[in-house]
């Protein structure tokens, strides 16, 4: 993974330019007094999240279960809240919630990384002794990829304090034959089923001959340091470069379990998931691996990746890794979400990007979709709650839960409408696009069946919120299930004209003809990350109220739609703050 979002490499190529240009030196000056122009409430420390992962300070990949110890390596630059000067940050956690943070893992430190240190993945070798492999950059243009190993100075200490890249090997793979080796990085976790002498991992990239097909390149290895190139990519698509691919086995029997990375069989299917480079999202495919062919074949027809869009989630998600956790025999999935803000903002604040809180997934028992949901450590954080019931919400009303602080909160809502006959039918035009039809048909859009959700992040006028809600529609013709919306629409979410503050959507695949639908959201300043009908659909959201920040945040329950929906129960908890990083 490289920089995330045009700002961040915008102010790369000004730190490039800095000193060969008068200009350049202006524009560095302006962006200190934007940075010192910021409104007070931007730097309010409120607005830094409280149980979400964050280093000390700063601008924020390969995470793993060793000794008892969950170890959390990440991208990080030591010397501002902006992408540059990239080293490889460790923190360790007894629970993926509390953590502390360690001497730096892997910095430029050979010829083949000693312009940076990028994104890679952690595996965990049949001795038990874990493996680091990364992209480094080796010229000084950013651009040159190739591939590196890092091992564990002493692999009996349970915190892999300290790491080594072993003389004579580096890089360890290159980009030969055709390869564009200025797309090509971002090292998987490798794999290798019982009896099998190969390793094998995946390289993210392009098909050769340029244009525009995502590739992921197989690399196989005896030794984990002499690598070979199968031929043909494990699978591509016309999606654009993909970077951090990921690739594991799901079961097939709709168990909330996870599976070792090698593990395959009759019982297994496997998930491809590649970041988008262009579009900046994440998307997956649920498929069928041939080890003996090295090839994988999605379910939905072959090259025709982007027909369903399936996503981890689609609000401000990106750069996700998953990594199998043995000590509860789960796959846990961890993604970065970067800042709405200005760069300016940024530099004020002294930090930027967070990672969403860690989520196990599975395969939903249809086999169609990867299921989320918060992993369950993150409830160890709950404290006063309150409780509503069977509170009927008439058309156009709203409801406060009151009794508790709301500006770091779990929520947790079970809805029933009272008739789906009123809802609306669906514009054909927008059939095929969730976002585009959440931009359409907003939270303060009246309809049928909905909009009903929650406010969230919401000053006590209401002028400030953040609505995550549920839109639900006919059925499409030739289908007997109605069309459920679900939508995170943060427009209303501050009155600071200068953020970016798009609305995220995705369909839910659910049969609501019973009326019945939940949604369960983790407020936490600064980020609204939701998780509609059981972890069928994930929206996460950035946003930076001015107003109801802190104490003066208020939460709220709506309905917007012409007929009645009842909250048949509802669940509210403070959550306190864990031990982050020292901070």
């Amino acid at each position: 993974m490289r920089a995330l979002g045009r700002v961040a490499w915008a102010w790369l190529l000004l730190l490039q330019l800095a000193g060969a240009s008068h200009v350049v030196y202006e524009n560095l000056l302006e962006l200190e007094a934007a940075a010192a122009a910021v409104p007070p409430y931007i730097v309010d420390p409120e607005l830094r999240t409280g149980y979400h992962f964050q280093p000390p300070k700063n601008w924020i990949n390969a995470p793993m279960y060793y000794k008892g110890w969950y170890h959390f390596f990440y991208q990080y630059n030591p010397k501002g809240a902006v992408w540059g000067n990239i080293v490889w940050a460790h923190s360790v956690s007894r629970d993926l919630i509390n953590w502390v943070a360690l001497e730096t893992a892997l910095q430029p430190s050979i010829p083949s990384d000693q312009y940076g240190c990028w994104s890679g993945s952690a595996t965990i070798l049949p001795d038990g002794s874990p493996v680091i492999m990364y992209t480094g950059i080796d010229r000084p243009n950013l651009n040159y990829q190739v591939q590196n190993l890092a091992i564990p100075r002493n692999a009996s200490d349970p915190l892999l304090r300290e790491w080594v890249k072993p003389a004579g090997i580096n890089p360890i793979i290159v980009p030969e034959g055709g390869i564009n080796a200025t797309q090509f990085r971002d090292p998987t976790t490798a794999w290798r089923a019982a009896g099998d002498t190969h390793w094998r991992l995946l390289i993210g990239s392009v098909a050769a001959g340029g244009g525009a097909r995502g590739a992921a390149y197989v690399y196989r290895s005896r030794d984990f340091r002499r690598w070979t190139r199968v031929r043909r990519p494990l699978h591509s698509a016309a999606t654009g470069m993909w970077e951090c691919p990921d690739f594991f086995p799901v079961s097939r029997d709709g168990r909330r379990v996870g599976l070792e990375t090698s593990v395959l069989g009759p019982k297994v299917k496997h998930v491809l998931k590649n970041s988008l480079d262009l579009r900046r999202y994440d998307y997956y495919t649920v498929g069928t691996y041939d080890q003996k062919v090295e090839k994988y074949v999605p379910d939905e027809p072959a090259g025709d990746d982007a027909r369903r869009q399936l996503r981890y989630d689609y609000g401000n998600f990106y750069a996700s890794k998953t990594f199998y956790d043995p000590a509860k025999k789960r796959r846990v999935l961890w993604g970065w979400a970067n800042e709405s803000d200005t760069t300016a903002d940024d530099v004020a604040k002294g930090w930027a990007g967070i990672q969403a809180i860690p989520r196990t997934v599975w395969l939903d028992p249809s086999g169609k979709q990867l299921l989320q949901w918060p992993i369950e450590e993150v409830e160890a954080l709950r404290r006063k709650s309150v409780t509503l019931k069977d509170r009927v919400i008439k058309p156009g009303q709203h409801v406060e839960v009151t009794g508790l602080q709301t500006a770091q909160a779990d929520v947790e809502v079970s809805f029933e409408v009272s008739s789906l006959a009123g809802a609306e039918p669906l514009d054909p035009a927008l059939a095929g696009d969730a976002e585009r039809l959440c931009g359409a048909r907003g939270a303060a859009v009246a309809g049928g069946v909905g909009p009903f959700g929650l406010w969230v992040l919401a000053s006590g006028d209401q002028r400030e919120r953040t609505a995550v809600f549920f839109r639900v529609f006919r059925p499409a013709r030739g289908d007997k299930k109605p069309v459920v919306l679900m939508c995170s629409d943060p427009t209303k979410s501050s009155l600071n004209p200068n953020l970016y503050k798009p609305t995220f959507a995705g369909f839910v695949d659910t049969d609501i003809s019973n009326g019945k639908i939940s949604l369960r959201s983790l407020i936490d300043r600064s980020v609204v990350e939701s998780f509609g009908a059981g972890g069928k659909t994930c929206i996460l959201s950035r946003v930076y109220p001015s107003l109801a920040i802190g104490k003066n945040a208020h939460l709220y329950v709506f309905n917007n739609g012409k007929v009645d929906v009842k909250v048949s129960r509802l669940t509210a908890w403070e959550m306190k703050k864990p031990l982050m990083n020292g901070a």
